[in-house]
């Protein structure tokens, strides 16, 4: 089974908080589970990270697949984007990652 994760998932587990590392843990540990980042979702963590936490965080990342996002996915990114945001306020990077995941 794939787990797509989401940035804020990995953001807090950066920051320190238990929590995530608790769910991350779990994740890892079931053998049927294969762990996955969209590539926005990775843009979101590697844009945005300090100089002197690129290596703790590259190192991290290497510990998750990244999914590639094509026309196709863009195109069902959209059609997502465009059902939820007025009424749930869904970001461009959450229906990308919710399209790679269909």
């Amino acid at each position: 089974m794939r787990a797509y994760i989401d940035a804020d998932i990995l953001i807090w587990h950066l920051r320190g908080e238990q929590r995530a590392l608790a769910f991350l843990k779990k994740l890892k540990s079931d053998p049927s589970s294969e762990i996955w980042i969209g590539a926005m979702q990775r843009a979101e963590i590697v844009f945005f990270m300090l100089p002197k936490e690129e290596e703790a965080t590259m190192l991290f990342l290497t510990q998750f697949n990244t999914a590639t996002i094509d026309q196709s996915i863009v195109d069902k990114a959209a059609s997502l984007y465009r059902k939820w945001n007025p009424s749930s306020g869904t970001d461009i990077n959450d229906a990308l990652l919710e399209a790679t995941a269909m």
